[in-house]
């Protein structure tokens, strides 16, 4: 056992006995609320993302506590879902027998690692006093209309035997098992989540979180405001209704395209056609028209005529037109959409350019309208707004809005996962559960395996299922479909607030002390599915005047993906994963946690090094011989040199402003700086005071929590760090590094901003970009030049 680990030992036995030490519990002091994604325990265990996730979420939450702050940052278990099912059934044991077991390695795992949660928060999705309040949510949303049950065409997986959201859906395949997805009918419990479309959309403005991942939620939820058209039919009483979001292109239509899913298709096919569309729909709804990228399609033998020109305009239906976009039915003008030129090629329709362009297909929004009789000459802006209006007046056309959003399919044909807690009844039809019967807890069974017809496991278990109406005492049926597993994890972080309550979900009191999030720290591929999920779930809640915030999280930080050392991601049949015990047994645990956050930006993608993790050791090692060696000497020296106190201020500044910005790496820089000063000094002789050396502990505790603890202690400190202030740097040796930029736009003062001299403007402007004021003006703007001055002006110049 080398000196790391008997200092890491010897260090995490001391803290289990002060369980008070990282308890949340004095409200007169500010707040932050630091909060990491919950992990799913699974039977593998800790990988080195986590300890990237959790390491982040330590630092600064050990660093707002010396700075004063009363800092929430508890942990707990997301262990309902797809992957314990799935592992169950591999293992062939029911996830009752082994979740448990899976926490309780996680979590063993976690303390070993010097994480500072408050365990006394501990939640767990499973716990029945827990999914009690999930269920209760549930309940609020029927009581809402909300949530509703309807047969819908939906995402099946025959692998995994379960229904899916669109969400979990990744180009025709099952986001958790990487099966094909099928088309099924199936009855479904829906929550209404495009009643929020709108605010989702707006509220987004006011968060502060990585611009990628607002975009991806922007383009999920898919806003779109166009034109609805009318096409008649040839030789039928009726149109068709087309929607589109470039109305100026109408005189550049060659044909129009209908999804499979459409009721109008077979309506509209002729005679002759009939088999062959029929064919193709079906092939639609079994999920083989998935298996190519290529564009497929049928023609239906019907024609529309164009509006305006009069000509006839071929109907073909195919699936690249989703049935829920617009009126499920498009105009194709292969000129300027891809897809539709890639359709028009496919089947050797015509392309008639509307728009002047050397390329083909032109999507721009330039140049000006060709051959399109009174558009013609017009500008593409001027023409849409010349043609919206004309078709509105004429009767042919009408504004729509339309979202690509659907409503979020919330029941799953699988046995783990929280009871729906509904009675169906043949003559009241869907019946809340009493609240008073509250949890409704998850029978446990023999038999768990899915059914793959559409029933869950639980329809088996007929003393579960038969009760009596609680409305009318007849016989009827619980609800056998399970929530899926984004359920538990939509609302997580309130419990957290408030985890022992038994007459509510969270204290309203201490929600309005606590929230929104402060920091919410994890990956990038939760941008949709949970947070989406999770922002709607508190927007209900809101409504409903049971929390006190519009959002849940404020502030989102992302880590990066952490590949092998051969530059690829981890996976058994590459060889190439690093197991972070094996990192711990060879080096420390203070070691892997600065080399993860030194590897690069926390935010980027980075591969596993072996050099340089032994460079990190090293550096740990020369901490530790800094602090031993000068309590070594005979003659300790009062000496405050004015060249290491402009270098201790420096580097206390460098360090405070890069945990603030999640620049790990590079404040972990200035601290091998600041060592390697020290150590120099001390090596030729030059004892000093030794409050530089408290500083770098108090500095480096953060990062390395143990060893910066040892060295404290080694000082003959005997308080624990948790509990010392954030050394503050001197202001007088700042001032002649530091200057003052006036940021303006179109020469009005909107910022000050001080920084290091001799910044260049792409560094100032990347520190201006990171103020979410700032950020959300010029984001939205035309950029027309930069005026730049350097230590004195930044001007952007906009339109």
């Amino acid at each position: 056992m080398s000196i790391f680990h008997k200092i890491e030992k010897k260090w995490q036995n001391r803290w289990a006995k002060k369980p008070s030490l990282w308890r949340a519990d004095n409200y007169r002091k500010p707040k932050v609320y630091v909060l990491v994604m919950f992990p799913y325990p699974s039977g593998t265990g800790l990988h080195v993302g986590h300890v990237e996730n959790y390491t982040a979420g330590d630092i600064i939450t050990r660093y707002f506590r010396m700075k004063g702050f009363n800092v929430l940052h508890p942990m707990g278990w997301d262990a309902f879902g797809l992957p314990a099912e799935n592992y169950a059934l591999k293992v062939k044991k029911n996830p009752m027998t082994f979740v448990p077991k899976n926490i309780e390695r996680f979590k063993k795992q976690i303390k070993s690692l010097g994480f500072s949660y408050d365990w006394s928060r501990e939640i767990n999705t499973t716990d029945p006093q827990y999914y009690k309040w999930t269920q209760w949510m549930f309940l609020q949303f029927f009581k809402m209309g909300l949530a509703y049950e309807k047969e819908a065409p939906i995402n099946f997986c025959p692998n995994c035997k379960t229904g899916l959201a669109n969400e979990e859906v990744i180009e025709g395949k099952c986001e958790r098992c990487g099966s094909e997805t099928e088309i099924r009918n199936l009855l479904q419990w829906h929550l209404k989540i495009t009643k929020y479309a709108d605010r989702l959309l707006e509220d987004l403005e006011e968060l502060d979180w990585p611009e990628n991942i607002k975009e991806m939620q922007r383009n999920w939820i898919g806003k779109k405001e166009g034109l609805e058209i009318d096409f008649p039919i040839e030789n039928r009483n009726f149109c068709i209704r087309v929607f589109t979001t470039r109305p100026e292109t109408i005189f550049g239509v060659t044909f129009i395209v209908v999804s499979p899913e459409n009721p109008l298709v077979l309506k509209i096919t002729e005679s002759d056609y009939f088999y062959f569309v029929e064919k193709y729909i079906k092939s639609h709804f079994s999920g083989q028209l998935k298996e190519t990228k290529e564009k497929t399609g049928v023609f239906t033998g019907a024609y529309a005529i164009h509006p305006l020109t009069k000509t006839k305009i071929p109907i073909w239906v195919s699936d690249y037109v989703i049935a829920s976009y617009g009126s499920g039915a498009i105009m194709g003008v292969p000129a300027h959409d891809q897809r539709d030129y890639e359709f028009a090629k496919k089947f050797s329709l015509p392309i008639f350019k509307v728009i002047s362009s050397d390329q083909i297909p032109y999507e721009g929004q330039e140049g000006k309208m060709i051959d399109s009789e009174f558009l013609t000459y017009m500008s593409v802006k001027e023409a849409r707004e010349k043609i919206t209006n004309y078709l509105i007046e004429k009767g042919i056309a009408q504004i729509k809005v339309t979202y690509k959003l659907k409503d979020w399919i919330f029941s799953r044909q699988r046995y783990w996962g929280e009871p729906i807690p509904i009675i169906k009844c043949s003559f009241c039809g869907n019946v809340p559960v009493p609240e008073k019967d509250l949890p409704l807890k998850l029978p446990k069974v023999k038999y768990y395996e899915p059914t793959g017809t559409g029933e869950s496991p639980l329809a088996k278990i007929k003393n579960w299922v038969e009760v009596k109406c609680p409305k009318c005492g007849s016989k009827a049926k619980r609800e056998t479909n399970t929530m899926p597993q984004w359920a538990g994890s939509c609302w997580y972080y309130l419990r957290y607030i408030d985890p022992k309550n038994k007459r509510t979900f969270a204290d309203f009191k201490l929600q309005k002390f606590w929230l929104p999030v402060d920091y919410y720290i994890g990956g990038a591929e939760h941008a949709v599915l949970h947070l989406l999920y999770a922002r709607f779930w508190h927007k209900v809640l809101y409504d409903l005047k049971l929390v006190p915030t519009k959002e849940p999280f404020q502030k989102l930080i992302n880590q990066g993906i952490i590949l092998g050392p051969d530059n690829e991601k981890m996976s058994k049949s590459r060889g190439n994963i690093v197991n972070p015990e094996d990192v711990v047994k060879k080096y420390s645990v203070d070691t892997l946690r600065v080399y993860e956050m030194f590897m690069g930006p926390l935010e980027a993608t980075k591969a596993w090094s072996y050099e340089g993790i032994n460079g990190i050791y090293r550096f740990l090692g020369r901490v530790y011989s800094l602090f031993k060696d000068y309590t070594k000497l005979k003659n300790k020296s009062k000496a405050k040199p004015e060249e290491l106190e402009k270098l201790e201020s420096k580097i206390i500044f460098k360090v405070t402003n890069d945990i603030e910005k999640f620049k790990f790496n590079t404040a972990i820089s200035a601290l091998m700086e600041y060592q390697r000063e020290l150590t120099r000094r001390l090596s030729l002789g030059q004892v000093f005071h030794k409050k530089y050396l408290e500083t770098l502990a108090k500095l480096l505790f953060p990062f390395a929590p143990h060893l910066a603890q040892e060295c404290w202690e080694i000082l003959g400190k005997k308080t624990f760090l948790d509990r010392i202030a954030w050394p503050k740097p001197q202001k007088k040796f700042l001032k002649e590094d530091q200057v003052t930029y006036l940021i303006q736009i179109n020469g009005k003062l909107k910022l000050k901003l001080t920084l290091p001299k001799g910044k260049s403007q792409e560094e100032v402007l990347a520190q201006v970009k990171e103020n979410h004021k700032i950020s959300k003006i010029i984001s939205n703007a035309h950029i027309k030049k930069v005026i730049f001055i350097q230590d004195k002006l930044l001007n952007f110049v906009i339109e």
